[in-house]
């Protein structure tokens, strides 16, 4: 099962991102995140901003999942990475912005499910107007894909990849660091074994 709960009609949003297509060829079905219905309550007991939230039933129901986001600027939340796309996931993202959206962001990834992989997409990474862009302008070719188990790792790691691009200083994606206190994973990537694999 494959699914986002985009800003746009999911399924124009499906079509026109290639995963419809490619969903299909890998034996895949794309399902729908458009109403309320396909979202039970949880509670999120460790969170500090957000203690409850609606997530999608693919997500509830299935034995492991995987996160993929596409590293983008953000508007809000600075950026869009592993922590961030999990507001993919929710119904109710206009609590997130009018309450404390970084801080929330953080809170939604203590809730107990956790993905298994976060595999972050950096082949193109969008610099400026995101989450939605606005030209080929605000593309830049970066050519890189980052995996982790740990979403405050590869999110950290994510962000100086980002920073490489254009100017967006760690400490201005808050959520991470907030991640951190919260226990979700870490930020010292040098305690950690990485792997770096050119092709």
């Amino acid at each position: 099962t494959v699914f986002d709960h985009p800003c746009d009609d999911w399924r124009k949003s499906y079509a026109n991102s290639g995963i419809e297509e490619a969903a299909k060829k890998a034996g895949a079905t794309g399902v729908p995140a458009n109403l309320e219905t396909y979202y039970r309550s949880v509670s999120i007991p460790k969170g500090r901003s957000l203690n409850t939230a609606k997530i999608h039933n693919a997500i509830l129901d299935s034995d492991k999942w995987i996160n993929v986001p596409v590293l983008k600027n953000h508007g809000g939340a600075q950026l869009t990475i592993s922590m961030k796309n999990y507001m993919g996931i929710v119904w109710d993202r206009g609590y997130f912005h009018a309450n404390a959206l970084q801080q929330c962001i953080a809170d939604i990834c203590t809730y107990e499910k956790k993905p298994v992989l976060n595999i972050f997409d950096a082949y193109r990474l969008m610099k400026t107007s995101g989450p939605r862009g606005r030209s080929l302008s605000d593309i830049v070719l970066s050519k890189g894909l980052f995996i982790s188990p740990d979403i405050v790792a590869v999110d950290t790691a994510a962000a100086n990849f980002f920073n490489q691009a254009r100017n967006m200083p760690l400490e201005n994606v808050t959520h991470i660091s907030k991640g951190q206190e919260l226990g979700v994973g870490t930020m010292n990537l040098e305690k950690l074994n990485i792997k770096r694999v050119r092709i």
